[in-house]
């Protein structure tokens, strides 16, 4: 007892008289509104005295530190530490926690902001990311994907120089696109690698390029659309999913409530992941979308049975927390708002527990299609519904529409009908 004494308090000396002193009470406060369990907590200010020993050893200033400094602790100190007091090896833990301290020292003023890339090739990707996002309005996971690969083009080919557009030559787009497209295991999904470089050469005429050759040379593979049906569950399964709600458990409310979002509006995982409390307007019995597909705002209304569930969770189980969005984590960092790949679990557990085989959580929008047409609704009330721009894209529900199809379909020949 008395060792673990005696380190505790080496431990605190460090923090308090250490060079990383006179933000240690910022950094604290920051963890505690994330309300970060006592043992993280404790964990997290190990580490950050570990690291105040050594820069204190090195005789390093409190300006040095980034994330090359932070590699260098984790990297090359670590495995020979000799440092007094209890050591957190644990990288996970460490990185963590000084990605907490590096965001709070640069929050205060107190370290250089992140060192933005000069390299040609990472300028030339934010100039085409500003014109994905001001001039064609692309959502962000559309960007980052196109972003990608452009950047993987012209690294191969220019590696650090400078970027020379006409110097890309068509036999290298089309070695480059076979090799990526052996990171497909569908040759239709390789028309993400054709549609970002075509993006991106389209982007490089509007500068004045001559680059028409290079788009000639990228053809999309052979996709069938509306091939296939689109899956959704049968009505005795979302009796069975719906039967399931209501139940206590960990978590489950705002699990119900979130599988509500899905099967009642038709809600992307994304879009029920940004839902605030301030779009919801329960005189009116509204939801206003904000953080859609489309980029655009748009209201809905709001059923009966999406209501109850959120209400249930609001009241019930949702932590208390200064943050408007309405489904937060209930895990560490406690209060703050779900990510879509949260929402998306839920809605697989939710599966699970109903007794379901499935997993993907757009089953549930494909399932609200259905159910929409099998009401009488038609094929523009379902694409208002789902927020489709192109009715094109809600074309391949009609396949679902078996009461239309049942009165088109023409007699089979030699049939007494």
């Amino acid at each position: 007892m008395g060792n673990t004494r005696s380190s505790k308090h080496a431990s605190i000396d460090w923090l308090a008289k250490g060079p990383l002193a006179p933000h240690i009470d910022e950094f604290m406060l920051y963890l505690a509104n994330r309300d970060y369990a006592a043992n993280t907590f404790c964990n997290y200010l190990g580490v950050v005295s570990h690291f105040a020993q050594w820069m204190h050893g090195r005789r390093l200033r409190l300006q040095s530190i980034d994330e090359a400094l932070v590699a260098k602790f984790t990297d090359q100190h670590l495995p020979r530490c000799h440092c007094s007091g209890p050591v957190q090896r644990d990288r996970r833990t460490l990185s963590a926690a000084l990605g907490h301290l590096l965001a709070v020292l640069r929050a205060q003023g107190a370290i250089a902001p992140v060192m933005v890339s000069s390299k040609p090739v990472d300028e030339e990707l934010r100039r085409y990311d500003a014109y994905m996002d001001h001039v064609r309005g692309l959502a962000p996971k559309t960007r980052e994907a196109a972003l990608r690969i452009v950047g993987r083009l012209l690294t191969a080919r220019f590696g650090d120089a400078a970027i020379d557009i006409a110097a890309i030559e068509p036999d290298q787009v089309r070695t480059f696109f076979a090799q990526q497209a052996k990171l497909y295991s569908k040759p239709a999904s390789t028309g993400t690698v054709i549609a970002s470089l075509r993006g991106y050469f389209r982007y490089r005429v509007s500068l004045g390029d001559a680059v028409h050759g290079l788009i000639g040379v990228l053809s999309y593979p052979a996709n069938w659309q509306l091939s296939s049906l689109p899956k959704t569950l049968m009505p005795g399964e979302v009796e069975q999913l719906v039967n399931s709600l209501g139940k206590p458990g960990r978590s489950l409310r705002r699990t119900d409530a979130i599988v509500r979002c899905a099967l009642d509006l038709g809600l992307r995982s994304g879009e029920i992941a940004h839902i605030s409390l301030d779009d919801i307007d329960w005189r009116a019995g509204t939801i206003t979308l904000r953080h859609t597909k489309g980029r655009r705002d748009d209201v809905l209304p709001l059923p009966a049975t999406t209501g109850a569930a959120i209400v249930a969770y609001l009241e019930q189980e949702r932590p208390k927390t200064r943050n408007r969005a309405v489904f937060v984590r209930h895990q560490t960092p406690r209060g703050e708002p779900v990510g879509p790949d949260l929402v998306r679990k839920a809605i697989r557990q939710a599966f699970a527990h109903a007794g379901l085989p499935y997993t993907r959580s757009h089953l549930l929008r494909h399932t609200m299609a259905n159910r929409l047409l099998a009401g009488g609704a038609s094929l523009k009330e379902v694409a208002d519904v789902l927020r489709h721009r192109s009715l094109n894209t809600t074309m391949i529900y009609a396949k679902l529409d078996s009461r239309n199809l049942a009165e088109v379909a023409l007699a089979w020949p030699g049939s007494a009908a």
